[in-house]
């Protein structure tokens, strides 16, 4: 009986301690104020002392700052004393906002209960507000949804609140209008949250079962892992296994961040923290993994992630062949805090070694190579960007193809299969003609469309491949900047897709080989030949510069050899003889030239056909 009432005592302690937990994200479309909100919670509750602080104080990278973005999610565990007299423990996840880390969004809400919702209250509702809303309530999400920017002229709460109901259909009756930038409204919303917003589950009686977040490489501690802790405790000299492999560690360090890394006792039951267990190789901590105890083992592990998938692809090569090492080193380093890109040795005969890599997106390809530029200090030549494609071949078979120069032969090729997407965008009534011209120009499908006062809400289906080059840049500038874009990939679906390649010089240039829509091909053909016959420098012959689709020649550009005048000093008797003679030998020496002469294209000539990939 005594055994039993001091166990009901323990598990009520237990339930106590879990009560005062909140754990939650900030969600948000790009822009709306998710970092800055997160600086005055920090500042709000001590987290950092007032000569510690700075903006986007868990924005820990350069680019990140510098564009003022967020691309990898946050974490950071506050004190906070309430009105009530209690003390709680608040972990707050800062997630991105564009659509290319939608993954660390993803993420970070298996990780908490609830979410701070945060709309631009001179914006409105926008389509990554919409997919975070709706990725929350998937992870059954309680929201508070929160009007930032107050403190703007253009501000219009009244007006957004009828939006978020319209368009998201979540009650704001309950909604805090607030200022990241003057602090007004922040006492409101920890009063929400530890009000409002449910506390973990779970119990530290059950045996260890917690979920591996984040891991990313640290120079000196090995790889750091962000965990959550759904029953049990983690503490430090612990023996724990990671489920997906079986294997087993112990733990050296324990901590969480506030923002800054404290080491600590025990994570314990509904808290998130870190843990090193001295792992010197980041693929041995899959992300989504479970972490259970060696000692008393669990039976089923957690649900876990769905792996990212890369969707864009590219080459890049440096642009001084030497540089290779440097380059394969950079992006293996790039690799241990960037699981998200991938990356295979490829050859070319145009630009020499370099590597195929995967990125979730224009922006996350973007943001890559600047970093290899910036941080390792490589020239980088970047080959136009694709999509997978699926290649039906008549024997049966199946192949996922990533470059155009591995395309089998076209008659061996049944059927080509494209990525669709379905996208999301939200404008201004005035400018929804100029949007669905652009659509209707990329070969969408119009499936919806709805309004919220003014703006419109319109979905299409369309192909990824007429997206990734300048969709994003196109919907902005017809809209001013007001339009928002987002999308998720639906599946695959058969296209009237051919090989276009280029020859110059009648040798193929592989590096500029595309797979395009047939009804594009002529047209982008005869650009890029133009563009080439700009770029390529004249030489002593004539350079033929031609667009192949199979073995037939869709466009054609000569660029004429430099032609040296032979005929200066000849004059006299039989000089018209003599001069047939000194042409015709001339003639069969450019020919000559031509046939074993060989044309250098310079990168210019690549970064200039990769513009017309953006601005076609």
């Amino acid at each position: 009986f005594n055994c039993s009432r001091n166990n009901r005592r323990n598990t009520k302690i237990l339930m106590s301690a879990n009560e005062i937990i909140r754990n939650f994200a900030i969600i948000a479309h790009i822009d709306h104020g998710k970092s800055t909100l997160a600086d005055r919670l920090i500042h709000k509750c001590g987290g950092l002392a007032d000569r510690e602080m700075k903006e986007q104080v868990l924005d820990s990278m350069d680019i990140e700052r510098e564009r003022g973005i967020t691309i990898k999610a946050q974490t950071v565990r506050l004190n906070y004393k309430a009105k009530d007299g209690k003390n709680y423990i608040l972990n707050i996840i800062d997630t991105p906002g564009h659509v290319d880390f939608s993954y660390e969004v993803s993420r970070s809400l298996s990780a908490c209960e609830g979410s701070i919702l945060i709309v631009d209250s001179s914006q409105g509702v926008e389509a990554q507000t919409l997919a975070n809303v709706y990725q929350a309530l998937e992870n059954n999400h309680e929201i508070i949804p929160v009007l930032n920017k107050i403190d703007l002229p253009a501000a219009d709460t009244e007006k957004v609140k009828k939006q978020i109901d319209d368009v998201i259909g979540i009650d704001t009756s309950h909604s805090i209008n607030c200022s990241g930038k003057t602090g007004e409204g922040v006492d409101d919303i920890l009063e929400s949250i530890v009000k409002n917003l449910p506390s973990p589950k779970g119990s530290i009686s059950n045996p260890l079962k917690s979920l591996l977040v984040d891991s990313w490489y640290d120079s000196y501690l090995g790889v750091v892992i962000l965990v959550r802790v759904i029953d049990g405790s983690l503490k430090k000299g612990m023996k724990v296994k990671m489920m997906s492999n079986n294997t087993e560690h112990t733990i050296e360090k324990v901590g969480v961040f506030t923002p800054k890394p404290q080491d600590i006792d025990k994570i314990s039951s509904g808290e998130i923290g870190f843990i090193i267990t001295g792992i010197k190789n980041l693929s041995d901590t899959k992300v989504g993994d479970t972490i259970c105890d060696v000692s008393n083992p669990i039976d089923k592990p957690l649900p876990g992630f769905k792996p990212s998938k890369p969707v864009v692809f590219c080459g890049l090569f440096p642009v001084d062949n030497s540089e290779y090492q440097k380059l394969k080193d950079g992006l293996a380093k790039l690799k241990l805090n960037d699981s998200s890109f991938s990356y295979e040795p490829e050859a070319s005969s145009a630009l020499g070694l370099g590597f195929r890599c995967g990125f979730l997106g224009l922006l996350h390809l973007e943001i890559t190579s600047q970093r290899l530029e910036r941080e390792f200090d490589i020239a980088l030549i970047t080959t136009t960007p694709g999509v997978i494609y699926k290649i039906n071949n008549r024997n049966g078979s199946v192949k996922e193809l990533q470059n155009p120069t591995d395309m089998p032969d076209p008659t061996q090729i049944l059927s080509i299969e494209e990525p669709w997407i379905k996208a999301t965008i939200i404008t201004p009534d005035q400018y929804l003609g100029s949007v669905i011209k652009i659509c209707q120009g990329k070969r969408g499908s119009q499936k919806n469309i709805t309004y919220s006062g003014n703006r419109a809400v319109l979905n299409y289906e369309l192909p990824l491949n007429e997206v990734v080059f300048d969709f994003y840049d196109q919907i902005k500038s017809v809209s001013s900047g007001y339009a928002s874009f987002d999308y998720e990939i639906t599946g695959y679906k058969e296209g009237d897709l051919v090989k276009m390649g280029i020859l110059v010089n009648t040798e193929p240039v592989d590096a500029l080989s595309m797979i395009i829509h047939k009804d594009f091909a002529l047209p982008q053909a005869r650009l890029v030949c133009e563009k080439l016959k700009e770029l390529i420098p004249k030489h002593n012959f004539q350079i033929p510069i031609q667009a192949t689709i199979g073995g037939k020649i869709i466009a054609r550009e000569t660029i004429k050899g430099y032609k040296k005048d032979v005929l200066t000093k000849i004059h006299g008797g039989g000089a018209r003889d003599r001069k047939r003679k000194l042409l015709d030998k001339q003639k069969k020496g450019k020919a000559r030239a031509r046939q074993f002469g060989k044309v250098k294209i310079p990168q210019e000539a690549f970064i200039g056909v990769l513009k017309i990939n953006k601005n076609s």
